[in-house]
């Protein structure tokens, strides 16, 4: 499974017309309408402009709210929210320089309305009750499954605020060890289940329970993402067409899972 640290691509290959055609997906129809060069040259992991259309499709987002993005990446999520929405978002992010992504914004026309910002998910530096709603694309689970942590997070939230997550999951809990296919070393020399990283997958119902037996969110959705097993793979075959990438494809893994296990989890609640 990928970490999550920026990738050295070096010189970008030609995107050819079959990965344009896997970008251009009919199930996001606001991603498809992103450069697919932008979109590669971006990426720090799934496509992350179908992950933030797939939960801010079942949020309540309007223009002028105040939006925490956590672990923006390089900042794609963020630059969607502000064109697709209308909101004001706060981009932040450990691994990536503010500047690099204020760069980013500033060419998206959006230096006004997206805000970089590089800091720990545990240091946060902003007000308490501040924002309008949060929302956090494949990062929430490097540090949401720590029981303390929402208690934490909820204190940067309005009272009825939204908060949403889309994280890697699973459909079930396995029955014993980890599946083989899960474990063996693909063609490509890496192994897809990393026990550092993938012990934090879980499945919606243990996320769901991991946020209401806190009593501070309301949960409204916890579910697993419909089509997520088929939109992971679908973008390793479009990262495949582009040549060379910073992370070894997983592709093998996925088809040999074929959504037994692997997929994501989308969870959405308001603050009490």
């Amino acid at each position: 499974m990928n970490v999550p640290e920026p990738p050295d691509t070096g010189k970008e290959a030609p995107i050819s017309e079959e990965t344009r055609s896997l970008l251009a997906w009919d199930a996001y129809p606001r991603s498809a309408k992103y450069d697919p060069a932008w979109v590669l040259g971006n990426e720090m992991g799934p496509n992350v402009l179908w992950l933030t259309e797939a939960l801010a499709g079942v949020m309540d987002l309007k223009p002028g709210m105040r939006v925490l993005d956590l672990g923006c990446g390089r900042g794609m999520s963020s630059v969607f929210l502000a064109k697709e929405f209308g909101v004001q978002v706060f981009a932040a992010d450990l691994w990536i320089s503010p500047t690099d992504n204020f760069v980013r914004f500033e060419k998206a026309g959006l230096s006004d309305r997206v805000f970089p910002i590089q800091v720990e998910a545990h240091s946060l530096p902003f007000a308490r009750s501040y924002f309008d709603a949060a929302l956090s694309m494949d990062a929430y689970h490097y540090f949401g499954t720590d029981d303390l942590y929402l208690k934490y997070f909820a204190g940067f939230l309005k009272e009825g605020a939204q908060v949403g997550i889309v994280v890697p999951g699973l459909a079930k809990d396995f029955e014993g060890p980890v599946p083989g296919h899960l474990t063996r070393r693909q063609e490509n020399g890496s192994v897809f289940w990393d026990p550092k990283e993938c012990f934090s997958f879980h499945t919606a119902s243990w996320w769901k329970r991991h946020w209401e037996v806190t009593g501070l969110i309301d949960v409204e959705r916890a579910e697993r993402l419909p089509g997520g097993w088929e939109l992971w793979l679908r973008w390793e075959k479009a990262r495949q067409g582009r040549g060379s990438t910073g992370f070894p494809s997983e592709a093998e893994t996925l088809e040999a899972d074929g959504g037994r296990y692997l997929g994501f989890v989308r969870m959405t609640g308001r603050k009490r």
